[in-house]
């Protein structure tokens, strides 16, 4: 079992930037990491992905150029980077992660382990 725990949340003006992490209670050895929110219709949206090897990065069009996935597997620790925040963007952000070896995926139901979430506003 693994624990995701986010911070980084906030208030912010539009055009800010925060730097959410998603600390995991272990290391998990090639799990891919992901930043969901949820939406209108569906369970969580899709945000960010970044492969187990770190190698590989995946965005939503809504947030690509504005926002950045990266990881530190030294501190188990995912980040997202967002700059240029806007309105649109409030929500609460999940991490989660894949199991090892499991390919990159924008499918919420490819996540087996989810933080608790952590809230971003952004005022107008």
């Amino acid at each position: 079992q693994v624990q995701l725990v986010e911070s980084g949340g906030g208030l912010v003006q539009a055009g800010d930037s925060l730097r959410l992490s998603c600390a995991g209670s272990r290391r998990t050895f090639r799990s891919c990491y992901g930043w969901f929110r949820p939406a209108p219709g569906k369970e969580r949206e899709f945000v960010a992905a970044i492969s187990g090897t770190g190698q590989t990065t995946d965005y939503a069009d809504s947030v690509k150029g504005r926002f950045t996935i990266s990881s530190d597997n030294t501190k188990n620790t995912v980040y997202l980077q967002m700059n240029s925040l806007k309105p649109e963007d409030t929500s609460v952000y999940y991490c989660a992660a894949t199991n090892p070896f499991s390919p990159l995926t924008r499918s919420a139901s490819g996540y087996v382990y989810w933080g608790q979430g952590t809230q971003v506003t952004v005022s107008s």
